[in-house]
Order: C-alpha cells, then sequence, then structure tokens
C-alpha cells in the first residue's frame, strides 16, 4: 500500500481532536487516519499520541550505521601504522597481509580473537579514518648540489624515461645532507642508493661530501646488494662526477649515466627515498662528529633490513591523460626483498642468501632497536 504524508497542519489538528476523544469516537479517527495516508495501525496511533514525530518529506531517514569496528580495531590499527613507520594505508595493508599472523604467533598483537579476524578484513579506507588524526605534520624541505666539473660531459645523460626497470642492479644515488640549515664548515651527509626495479634501498652516512668518502661508502654498499650491481645514475654534483668514481665505472663494466642540470625529475627513486627513509628517520639536524657519522651508519644497518624486509613500495607503470589531468596508475604494492624474490635476473644463490636473512628477522624486535637508536642520537643543532 502506498503512503501520503499529512502536513503538520492537519496532523496538529487531527492529534487535538483525537485526544478530547472518546474511546469509540478515536476509533473512528484513527480509522479515518489510516484510510487517509496509508500508515500502519501502530505508527499511526504512535502519531496521534504524539510518541512519535512526523517527518517532512524533504528530510531523509537517517539511520545510524550499525558500528563493525571498536576501539580495540583502532588502537591496533594505529599501533600496526606506527610498527610499520606511519606507511599509507594501503601498503599498511599489504604489510599487514604478510605479517598479521606472525605478529600474533610471537605474542606481539595482543588483541581478541575477534578483534583479530577484523584486522584481516578491516579496508585501507577504514584505516585512513582512523589515522586522520594521527597524521605528521609535512617537514620542511632543504638540499644542495654544487655542480660538478667538466667532467660532465664524459657521462650520458639519462632521463625517466630512458632506463629500462625490469633488471635488478641498476641504481639511482644522490647524497643527503645532514647541515642543519647551516652549509658552512664541515657536515656529515648520507650516501642514498636506490635500485630501480625493485625500490632497494641502502644508505651509509660519511664524514663530508669529500670524494674519497663517497666513493668508500659506494663501495661498502655495493656489497650489501642482493644482487650484482649493474649501473649507477647520479646527480650532476661533484662528489659523484670526478676522475675516480668514472675510472671505477670503466673498469667494473658498471654504466654510468647522469641526470640533466636542474631536473630533479629525472632521479624520482632516489628523490623519493631521501625523505620517505633518510629525513623521517634522522631529520634535519646537524650532524658533524666522527661518532655521530658511526651512530647514523648503526642506524642504517638496523633500518635497512627495515625497510627493505617489511615496507612496501608501489612503482608508477603508467600516466594517463584525462582531459587537462593525469591519473597515475601504480602496481600493487610489495616488499623490495619479495620484488627481488620475484625477478628471474636474480641467481637462485642470492636468493637463498636473501631468504635465509629474511627467516631471522622480527619486525618488531627491529622497531625497537630503530627506536632506542634514535633516541641516543642527538643532533649538534637544530633549525
Amino acid at each position: 500500500m502506498s503512503t501520503c504524508k499529512p502536513s503538520e497542519q492537519y496532523l496538529t489538528k487531527l492529534r487535538e481532536r483525537y485526544r478530547r476523544a472518546r474511546k469509540k469516537e478515536r476509533g473512528r479517527i484513527l480509522d479515518e487516519f489510516v484510510a487517509t495516508t496509508g500508515y500502519h495501525r501502530k505508527h499511526a496511533v504512535a502519531l496521534l499520541r504524539g510518541k512519535r514525530r512526523h517527518r517532512n518529506l524533504k528530510t531523509p531517514i537517517r539511520r545510524v550505521r550499525r558500528r563493525i569496528y571498536l576501539a580495540e580495531d583502532k588502537r591496533a590499527v594505529l599501533w600496526l601504522a606506527e610498527l610499520f613507520d606511519q606507511i599509507g594505508s594501503k601498503r599498511l595493508r599489504v604489510a599487514m597481509d604478510v605479517e598479521l599472523d606472525n605478529l600474533r604467533r610471537h605474542n606481539h598483537l595482543c588483541v581478541s580473537h575477534a578483534c583479530f579476524k577484523r584486522l584481516q578484513q578491516i579496508s585501507p579506507s577504514t584505516m585512513d579514518r582512523f589515522r586522520r588524526t594521527e597524521r605528521r605534520p609535512a617537514a620542511r624541505r632543504h638540499g644542495g648540489t654544487k655542480p660538478g666539473t667538466l667532467l660532465k660531459s664524459q657521462i650520458q645523460i639519462r632521463t625517466f624515461a630512458d632506463w629500462d626497470d625490469k633488471r635488478p642492479g641498476f641504481e639511482e644515488i644522490d647524497l643527503v645532507q645532514h647541515d642543519g640549515g647551516n652549509s658552512s664548515g664541515f657536515f656529515a651527509c648520507t650516501l642514498d642508493v636506490t635500485d630501480v626495479c625493485t625500490g632497494w634501498t641502502e644508505m651509509r652516512a660519511v664524514a663530508t661530501k669529500a670524494q674519497k668518502h663517497v666513493f668508500a661508502a659506494l663501495v661498502h654498499i655495493r656489497c650489501n646488494l642482493p644482487f650484482p650491481l649493474l649501473g649507477l645514475d647520479s646527480d650532476n654534483g661533484a662528489e659523484f662526477i670526478n676522475d675516480e668514481l668514472i675510472r671505477y665505472c670503466a673498469q667494473e663494466q658498471l654504466t654510468f649515466t647522469r641526470a640533466r642540470v636542474g631536473r630533479k625529475n629525472d632521479n624520482p627513486y632516489v628523490e623519493q627515498k631521501n625523505w620517505s627513509v633518510i629525513r623521517r628517520l634522522v631529520g634535519y639536524g646537524r650532524y658533524e662528529t666522527q661518532r655521530q657519522v658511526n651512530q647514523l651508519n648503526a642506524l642504517y644497518t638496523v633500518d635497512r633490513l627495515y625497510v627493505n624486509h617489511f615496507l612496501p613500495v608501489q612503482k608508477l607503470i603508467a600516466k594517463v591523460r584525462e582531459g587537462n589531468k593525469v591519473k597515475k596508475v601504480y602496481d600493487d604494492p610489495k616488499m623490495p626483498h619479495q620484488r627481488v624474490l620475484d625477478s628471474p635476473e636474480v641467481s637462485a644463490k642470492d636468493k637463498r642468501k636473501l631468504r635465509a636473512i629474511h627467516a631471522k628477522l622480527d619486525v618488531v624486535e627491529l622497531k625497537w632497536q630503530i627506536d632506542e637508536m634514535i633516541e641516543a642520537l642527538t643532533p649538534s643543532k637544530q633549525w
């Protein structure tokens, strides 16, 4: 039966008649009201007695949605977000799919059985709503690259689209300054090396930007890579554009290319890691003593395992222009170590070594060590 909502004025007058009427007359009024409006008799009685408010047609009925996730779930999501370095919820969802069972088996995640089931199903959008008040403020960025010499004319220019990123071993390299906002004097730097194919990231602190220190750090990082080094791509800084590195690449048969001057987008992979890994880890303070350099390297030794084995990364696979907008399409998030294992270009021997290392790792233990080291790391000066 279709219903017809009466006007508020008619309903007010009918309520007054209903209130004053005797029992038999109330029955007739109720019969008339039900026949006119098509309401259920019980609903009509509630309206006439004033126990239920009449709603206007223009105001839709809004029922409170049944809550699925509870306060326990929110606490667990916030704890997991902190454990996985506050990565985005889509990447966090992948990390949870991989590590939830291990966290519960080792008693790191102490939640009820019902909460654990909900954590296995919770969507990234729901986690975003839980985390909305926990967002970190954006930090300022600062850099300082001194142009290299005329030797850069001997090094081929590479742009974003020039390299084939299907094979691990081609690395983008960059130097992150720890000058505290004041580039005068001597200060430490971090050499950031990021693999284009897998997103694998290695870091090494050096006392200064001197070529010998940067070269030694690069050789050290090469020994830690889980695959052979095939090529390097740098910016135009003097710490990279020098005779020593050119000769080394020629002797080792490594491809050596550089970005265009003033074009940061030519090195998007390493530029992203400069912020998401190094700056978020150690900030923008000034580090200048050898003791601080040693502390940074001890921290990086642990953080490289945490970043490469437990934090998923996404890769840009396409750009689609829709009118004036460009839509970016990314692949599914994966841990860098899993991308290495999935690559057919990496040898079985290297994969066995990587699996053995991963089997010994505990994400909670790594995070605890990182937090302890960060507490002990004190910059010389803040800005």
